[in-house]
């Protein structure tokens, strides 16, 4: 089982995750922000990736800070899961449509951070959770994890569906990406022999 496990501890959060790449979509998420709750579950369940999070934060203050560490230490558990990227197909892609709306993940296993974001969320909040925070936590994950991702948005107008739908795609590209190939055969997917 490829799994990850990174306890992180600051001035304003102290998060536990644990990460299996090769799960069922089991999930026990509870971050004290219900929304980003609500999102990591559909990572979980679209990724088929077994997902414990904890995570105790300056909530009081705003969500800020919990969201970003949450991304960070997802991002972190997934790069130690992955190892040395063997025998992955290295690349995902997926257009996921809730309702009205449709967002395309397009992401590779590079080991080289780098975020395209392109959502247009017509709210400032959903709920009480402060929609420009879905880039951060990406953010997060992306450059803990050496992701390459591109998030395009192609229809919606609903807030909600709108993340709901990146959310999906990104967990169908990433469990797309980190599946075992097996014509492969352990080999790390890159014409240079390492993924760094």
């Amino acid at each position: 089982m490829r799994t990850g496990t990174i306890h992180r501890v600051t001035g304003e959060t102290d998060v536990r995750v644990t990460l299996g790449l090769d799960g069922s979509g089991c999930c026990t998420v509870n971050t004290g922000v219900p929304f980003l709750d609500h999102m990591l579950h559909q990572i979980s369940s679209h990724g088929l990736i077994d997902l414990e999070i904890k995570a105790l934060g300056d909530t009081h203050i705003d969500d800020h800070h919990t969201n970003e560490d949450v991304g960070i230490a997802v991002g972190q558990a997934l790069a130690l899961a992955l190892g040395e990227r063997r025998g992955i197909h290295r690349f995902g892609h997926f257009v996921a449509p809730l309702d009205e709306a449709l967002v395309q993940v397009v992401l590779d296993c590079s080991g080289r951070p780098h975020l395209s974001y392109g959502l247009k969320i017509p709210a400032q909040k959903i709920g009480c959770y402060d929609t420009e925070l879905v880039k951060e936590f990406f953010v997060a994950v992306a450059n803990n994890s050496g992701l390459t991702l591109h998030i395009r948005q192609l229809d919606g107008v609903n807030s909600h569906h709108i993340v709901e739908a990146c959310f999906k795609a990104f967990a169908r590209s990433l469990r797309q990406a980190t599946e075992l190939d097996p014509r492969r055969a352990g080999a790390v997917p890159s014409s240079k022999g390492v993924l760094a």
